[in-house]
């Protein structure tokens, strides 16, 4: 791992590798649980749930298919434009199935509300969501998430996925990021 990555979080770790899989591992219970003797369909949203959405499947013991979507309204920002647009859409159509969004962070809720309400159009059986990371004092909209894997203060945080400006992904720890690093931009 390139350490100096590292330089550029703030003085500790947010969330360690073994926390997170503590708590990756509690979910997959959780939703296997739910979803007992049904079929789900994971739905990833690209590129910063890949890391989670992985290990949560991991720990899901169900027939599960899965598939992928990017949606954006960041750009290379650190703030949501409110506008979503979708840059990948499903493979396959998802009516009549019982569908789980896993996400990496959900924050203002503007892209996930969207999103749900996008699939819902679609004849889903029932549709829930999941999220490694919550941010729920920044909502501009209602949301609710099924699964929350840890609430986390109003930070721009990065690692296991999260990045800024396509950096950071790599990291196998949650960080929040100094401020001069994206504030110089």
């Amino acid at each position: 791992m390139d350490k100096s990555m590292y330089q550029d979080l703030q003085d500790q770790l947010l969330l360690t590798e073994d926390q997170i899989q503590k708590r990756v591992r509690e979910m997959g219970a959780a939703i296997t649980r739910d979803y007992k003797g049904q079929e789900l369909v994971a739905v990833c949203i690209l590129k910063g749930a890949v890391f989670f959405f992985v290990d949560l499947l991991r720990a899901i013991d169900l027939p599960v298919s899965l598939d992928f979507m990017a949606i954006s309204s960041y750009g290379s920002s650190t703030k949501s434009s409110g506008v979503v647009r979708i840059l990948k859409d499903l493979d396959k159509p998802v009516d009549g199935k019982n569908i789980l969004i896993v996400e990496d962070i959900v924050d203002s809720g503007m892209t996930l509300s969207f999103l749900r309400k996008n699939l819902m159009t679609r004849g889903v059986a029932s549709l829930r969501i999941a999220t490694l990371l919550d941010k729920p004092e920044r909502r501009r909209t209602p949301l609710h998430v099924d699964y929350s894997g840890f609430v986390v203060p109003d930070e721009f945080v990065v690692g296991y996925g999260l990045d800024y400006d396509e950096r950071y992904r790599n990291l196998p720890e949650i960080g929040v990021l100094k401020p001069e690093i994206y504030e110089k931009a």
